[in-house]
């Protein structure tokens, strides 16, 4: 990547944070690429000489988010570590990042309403992705006989359905932290892959 290069791809990603917190805050639909410049301080032409309407930013952003997510239970995936601490840091990864970047979560609930079938394969190939990493974890930990599961996709909807739904109802100025909120809910949960230990 040449310099100019990364100076794009820093800018984008400067412009796609600021716009989170905006779109987060109006809604997809409450708010124009107009006042969405206007909010970053930058001008209309600035934000569509990197993004060619609302819909490529917002894309663009849920791109960059599940990218990060993949990228980080992949090294994860990747240490020589038992499959019970694996996935316990799987665990722990994943909450704290979607409470980090939670406004462009919240933002992901239904995909389906805002982007085109091309943009939809590609969000959703994303989220396969990630989704067949878990099973893969689990599917280890089964045949390890650490694990003690028969469904291993009816395991893994569970375990990222309960991850997930941390946004709706964490508080950022609750008793216990992001990173205490995220080791509770990894004990919980890996108990029901091992519950008879």
């Amino acid at each position: 990547m040449s310099l100019r290069e990364k100076k794009v791809a820093e800018k984008k990603e400067e412009i796609i944070r600021m716009a989170i917190r905006v779109l987060s805050e109006k809604g997809y639909n409450g708010i124009t690429m107009e006042e969405i410049a206007a909010k970053l301080l930058m001008t209309k032409g600035t934000v569509y000489y990197y993004f060619k309407d609302k819909q490529e930013l917002l894309y663009q952003s849920q791109i960059m988010l599940l990218e990060r997510s993949l990228w980080k239970v992949q090294q994860i995936q990747q240490k020589q570590i038992p499959i019970d601490k694996k996935f316990n840091q799987s665990i722990i990864s994943h909450i704290e990042y979607i409470l980090e970047e939670r406004s462009g979560f919240e933002l992901m609930l239904k995909p389906e309403q805002i982007f085109n079938t091309k943009q939809l394969d590609v969000i959703f190939k994303l989220r396969d992705t990630y989704a067949e990493i878990f099973d893969q974890m689990i599917t280890e930990g089964i045949d390890e006989g650490t694990f003690d599961v028969t469904d291993v996709k009816v395991v893994r909807n569970i375990i990222l359905g309960s991850m997930n739904w941390v946004t709706q109802w964490y508080a950022e100025d609750g008793e216990k932290s992001r990173t205490e909120i995220a080791e509770d809910i990894a004990i919980y949960l890996l108990r029901m892959l091992s519950p008879n230990k």
